[in-house]
């Protein structure tokens, strides 16, 4: 296979860019330094597509892998034929592959081998010849022999059943044929395991069936979580008969004296050999595209997550609330400094409500709250109660917004947090960490192992080694795109900047600490084990907003700052206007045409960077996500009505739909039938999470805890996304 052909097609992209960009992979380049310095090579490729082929290379070189093993394996047996070898080469999964190798490998004792064991192949390949010299019982009768333990025609026929059974569930172009047979017309069938006396999350799923082809991933996970909790059988039916007659037309000569023995042959192969083999094979293929298509949609929610505008210039009163072991509190000065913590009790059963009020109103004056965060989990709801209640007998105009707080816990209880905060309790660093994701994000939810953040869906079901990867990668993206100050980024946030890992980042912390601040980007080469290639690949992505060249707060890396200050110098400008922000205007005063690039020495996408650059030094792009939605009053479900319009930010995307916050306890679910006028095939088409949306209420289900929403029927005028 042409692996650099295959990717191409794949992605689409051209020959030159396949090439370029996996040679700069092989160079051991990162994914975020090839994405956003060395544009002329790539075409200008972005992370995400170089991301996607760098995955597709692995998955594409380990195909060759195992073709290669094969290749080998075959030509040791002496059996690696000119067919054999075209036949390999243009097997394209890895299913094909073993379909190919299936008859050659090393098998356990089998009814057929035991068979053959008995000296019955012959007897075997004269019934499949179908051409007879003599009756096939008559030719059978000289294989009857005791001291084979052969001890009858009758047994001596069916160990030669045996042997063909084998033979037909070993054949590739048979197994091919069935496989894709079964994929067209096969269809996923459940039932409950069980009785269900109270509503399930697998209720739908009882006497359910689903073409294997139009199979959504979510409910395939869904079925096979259910299935693993015992909750669901689960099992993949085709119609029998058709498979049959199209084994029987492949192998059946017409008018063949045999035809009756080889259709018992061909319907004991199918039921005891093929069809199991296949089910096993199918399911896990379409497990993998599920998981796969979920990777997707929880690689994008991360992203967006991650993505989200920090909330600057403001002091946190963040709160994680609890009913018994009560709510609690934490003040954060502007840069998300813990300025006190506390533990209070507003919630039942101890509702210490006057005692509370005193603490935050008190807190709220002395350290200049304007914003306070609270937790969406346990005691959320009362606790949002009561601090609205609180705000409006005070006449406080202090906006309050809901965090998702998944994960808080986590790190909360982790080495990382303990080493962050080693003074601070386990529970309230959780309430640090909660105020900490509202004035920037990405800073604080770096310190989570991604899956436990709350915007997938059946991660736990999933491979967890690829997951890993998939979500590191996102992760990497996000963390250089927004670039990191290297004087005040925690570990965790280094740690994913390109070219650095964990020791490296540690050693800039403990360089840091031992030295003090960083004055310039060259000095990073002073950290241990940080080297000339490390350098390269991490000194664009992080910024020194002390220095003393204004090009270190920026995104231009060192290899250009001849060409940026060369640019500034065509333009009129000085180092010192960057800093200042002076620098405007530079395309009029130096068009970005080739030619100016090759005046600089450097391409013209990388002149167009460092234009954006020298212009907004430092912009973070961020800034054009849509911000949280502060609120001042609380809504229950009780208060929801049919009909009713209320804005909303997008919690969570999933296949089958977005979940919406709405300022209630319980997050909306608008369908992806309601999500546009036009037929989508997934919600990321028309909806990210972050977005905010108008919805109207369809129906409340106070019982189940759930609330329908539509975007379709929500008035015109909003800024809900376009469809």
């Amino acid at each position: 296979m042409d692996i650099l052909k295959q990717l191409q097609q794949e992605l689409q992209i051209k020959p030159f860019q396949v090439e370029q960009t996996v040679a700069l992979l092989d160079a051991g380049n990162t994914v975020p330094f090839i994405a956003r310095y060395r544009k002329e090579r790539t075409g200008s490729l972005d992370d995400q597509t170089i991301r996607r082929l760098a995955e597709r290379l692995n998955v594409l070189r380990n195909l060759e892998e195992k073709r290669e093993t094969v290749r080998n394996a075959l030509a040791e047996q002496g059996i690696y034929t000119e067919e054999m070898a075209q036949r390999l080469e243009t097997a394209m999964t890895q299913a094909e592959i073993e379909d190919l190798y299936r008859p050659y490998r090393p098998k356990r004792r089998t009814r057929a081998s035991v068979a053959k064991e008995k000296g019955l192949e012959p007897l075997a390949e004269y019934v499949l010849g179908q051409v007879f010299v003599v009756p096939v019982m008559e030719y059978a009768a000289a294989f009857v022999d005791s001291q084979t333990g052969v001890a009858t025609v009758e047994e001596a026929l069916a160990g030669a059943k045996d042997i063909l059974a084998e033979r037909f569930s070993d054949d590739a172009k048979l197994r091919k044929m069935l496989r894709d047979e079964t994929m067209r017309k096969g269809n996923l069938v459940c039932k409950a395991a069980q009785a269900q006396t109270e509503p399930s999350v697998y209720e739908m799923y009882d006497d359910y069936s689903e073409s294997l082809q139009k199979a959504a991933a979510h409910r395939v996970l869904a079925m096979n979580r259910g299935e693993k909790e015992g909750m669901l059988s689960v099992k993949l039916e085709v119609e029998e008969k058709g498979m049959l007659e199209q084994m029987a037309r492949r192998i059946i000569r017409k008018d063949s004296p045999v035809e009756d023995i080889l259709r018992e042959v061909i319907a004991d192969s199918y039921r005891r050999l093929i069809a199991p083999s296949l089910e096993r094979e199918i399911r896990k293929e379409i497990t993998e595209r599920a998981e796969r298509a979920a990777m997707e949609v929880f690689r994008e929610n991360v992203r967006q997550l991650l993505m989200q505008p920090p909330i600057k210039g403001k002091t946190v009163l963040a709160l994680d609330p609890a009913y018994r072991t009560g709510c609690k509190i934490a003040v954060l000065d502007e840069t998300g400094k813990p300025l006190a913590t506390t533990v209070i009790y507003p919630t039942p059963p101890q509702e210490k409500i006057a005692e509370s009020e005193a603490i935050l109103l008190e807190w709220i004056e002395n350290y200049g709250v304007n914003l306070i965060v609270i937790g969406n989990g346990t005691a959320s709801r009362e606790t949002e109660r009561f601090v609205v209640d609180m705000l409006k007998k005070q006449r406080k105009q202090v906006p309050y917004v809901i965090a998702n707080e998944a994960g808080a816990s986590v790190y909360s209880a982790s080495k990382l947090g303990a080493e962050e905060f080693p003074d601070y309790d386990v529970a309230l660093r959780s309430a640090i960490s909660i105020g900490r994701r509202i004035q920037d994000p990405l800073a604080e939810l770096v310190k989570i192992d991604p899956k436990a953040i709350g915007v997938g869906q059946y991660q736990h079901d999933m491979n967890q080694k690829r997951l890993d990867e998939v979500l590191g990668g996102v992760v990497e993206d996000c963390v250089n795109r927004v670039g990191v100050d290297v004087n005040t980024a925690s570990p965790a946030l280094l740690s994913y900047v390109a070219g650095i890992r964990g020791t490296v980042a540690k050693n800039i912390l403990a360089y840091r600490e031992a030295n003090g601040m960083f004055h310039s980007r060259n000095e990073l080469k002073n950290v241990p084990k940080l080297g000339k290639k490390a350098f390269e690949q991490c000194a664009g992505f992080l910024r020194i907003s002390q220095s003393d060249m204004p090009l270190d707060q920026t995104g231009v890396h060192p290899e250009s700052y001849k060409a940026a200050e060369g640019l500034l110098q065509m333009c009129g400008y000085r180092l010192e206007d960057v800093t200042n922000g002076e620098v405007k205007e530079l395309a009029k005063k130096a068009p970005l045409t080739e030619e100016t690039a090759r005046q600089l020495g450097i391409g013209l996408p990388t002149l167009q960077d460092i234009v954006r650059e020298l212009e907004k030094p430092g912009r973070d792009p961020r800034e054009d996500a849509p911000a949280p939605i502060l609120r001042s009053d609380v809504l229950t479900m009780e208060d929801l009505q049919e009909g009713m319009v209320l804005k909303g930010t997008v919690r969570n995307v999933t296949d089958f739909g977005v979940f919406v916050d709405i300022g209630v306890h319980q997050d909306g679910l608008v369908h992806i039938s309601q999500i546009c006028d036009r037929y989508i095939k997934h919600p990321l088409e028309a909806v990210k999470l972050g977005d905010v949306v108008t919805v109207r209420v369809r129906n409340v289900d106070l019982r189940r805890k759930r609330i329908s929403l539509s975007m379709r029927e929500a008035p015109s005028g909003n800024n809900s996304p376009v469809c």
